[in-house]
């Protein structure tokens, strides 16, 4: 379960994410609040996570699926730019989210 703990709070963390840009620097009640729980949920699965992962594995596991989906939500949401070498530094950290899964030697 850790690792689905994980994937679930990664997936927050770029909900929470894009929903700063949304919440115009907390001017906006709903998306700030949006937020807000947001980040709350992110910190709860990440915690239930590296209850049994190795916590450097799962933080940086938690800040890569944040860093690569707010990018990616960015260029969707907001026409942020696209160019090859912006997607191969993407493509660079998946891949270590990968290798960090693949070496972990947690649950």
């Amino acid at each position: 379960m850790a690792w689905v703990y994980l994937f679930v709070a990664g997936i927050i963390e770029v909900g929470w994410a894009i929903g700063l840009k949304y919440s115009m620097g907390f001017t906006r009640l709903v998306p700030s609040i949006l937020t807000v729980l947001g980040m709350v949920a992110s910190y709860v699965f990440l915690s239930l996570a590296v209850k049994t992962l190795p916590l450097g594995t799962g933080y940086a596991i938690w800040t890569g699926i944040g860093v690569a989906g707010t990018a990616l939500g960015g260029i969707i949401l907001f026409s942020e730019s696209v160019n090859p070498i912006r997607i191969l530094c993407l493509m660079m950290i998946l891949t270590g989210i990968l290798g960090l899964k693949l070496t972990c030697t947690g649950q």
